[in-house]
């Protein structure tokens, strides 16, 4: 794969305040897609290669189901043919979407966490927004619905950028992309974000601190970042650091509580931190589907104690704190 997909939208990027940032984007880009980038890379480009066309249709981009909805339902083969391909790029899980009467039915209820945070956070209208491990771009179509300037979305799975290639080969819009790259590919003297999103990312991170510090380097001053975690739940400042698992997934580093969370904020620099929301989740959030067939949320509880992962650990909670980096003193 090249860079042409992703041409439209780093044309547009350089025409923002962001336009420093192009060619960093796109030497990042081609990097992660040259070589034996993943040896499924054939197969999904295969699949985005025979996407039906469809009729014209109308662009949803301010409801739970993001897609495109056509004037009349498609004809059975046209819809079989759509939905095929669409399952070629299974596991989904960010979503839910709707093409035209194909509804893609994602592990997470995505909506739901947007819900939690759009009422709470900074007007996005006209806004420059970075969204770290997007997935494959479903809260950055949320938030071009919401008004937002221009959307990039960054995450390195290969399989979560040919999905949102998949979508805006219907919604075809330049202002939002998701690019296979990871916070760390992000140059450190590049900055200017009005709005930074990390959702689901930090307990992933072996140096929490040092995903804060990048977070708000990527602000400019007086941005606001938007961060959703694993907490644990209660008062006071304590931590989780798994010996092994939690709830089956090998990669969880830390889990504080939303005090400590608030404190690593504060020493980070951000300054009004507030706390907008904290929320179990639960399996009519994130379950298993015909669009995610593997072992989800239910699977990874204790069948005895729905309260205790598997392991024996709290089950999982979130919070979504807000923060700010400062304006510079006059």
């Amino acid at each position: 794969m090249d860079l042409t997909p992703f041409e439209p939208f780093l044309d547009r990027l350089s025409q923002t305040g962001l336009g420093a940032w192009r060619d960093a984007l796109a030497e990042g880009t081609a990097r992660r897609l040259g070589g034996r980038a993943h040896g499924d890379l054939p197969t999904w480009e295969a699949a985005l290669a025979r996407l039906p066309d469809l009729p014209n249709g109308r662009p949803r981009l301010d409801r739970p189901c993001v897609g495109i909805e056509g004037a009349r339902p498609l004809d059975a083969d046209l819809e079989r043919s759509l939905t095929e391909v669409l399952m070629a790029l299974h596991p989904w899980r960010k979503g839910p979407f709707c093409i035209q009467g194909v509804h893609i039915d994602t592990e997470w209820r995505s909506d739901l966490k947007w819900e939690r945070v759009a009422g709470a956070i900074a007007p996005l209208a006209d806004r420059l927004v970075l969204d770290v491990g997007c997935g494959n771009g479903y809260h950055g179509w949320r938030m071009l619905g919401a008004g937002a300037r221009l959307v990039l979305g960054i995450d390195p799975t290969l399989l979560f950028v040919l999905q949102w290639l998949a979508i805006n080969r219907y919604l075809v819009r330049d202002d939002l992309a998701v690019l296979p790259l990871g916070i760390e590919d992000l140059r450190g003297d590049l900055t200017g974000f009005d709005t930074v999103f990390s959702m689901g990312v930090l307990y992933h991170r072996r140096s929490p601190i040092d995903h804060l510090m990048d977070l708000y380097r990527l602000l400019r001053p007086g941005g606001e970042l938007v961060l959703e975690t694993l907490v644990l739940e209660g008062e006071g400042e304590r931590l989780l650091v798994p010996p092994g698992r939690y709830a089956a997934m090998r990669n969880v580093w830390f889990i504080p509580s939303v005090d400590a969370l608030a404190i690593w904020f504060g020493r980070c620099g951000f300054t009004g931190i507030r706390v907008i929301d904290v929320t179990r989740t639960g399996p009519e959030e994130q379950r298993s589907t015909d669009w995610m067939r593997f072992q989800s949320l239910h699977d990874h509880l204790d069948p005895a104690d729905s309260s205790r992962t598997v392991e024996g650990h709290p089950a999982p909670v979130r919070a979504v704190l807000i923060a700010n980096r400062p304006e510079p003193s006059p």
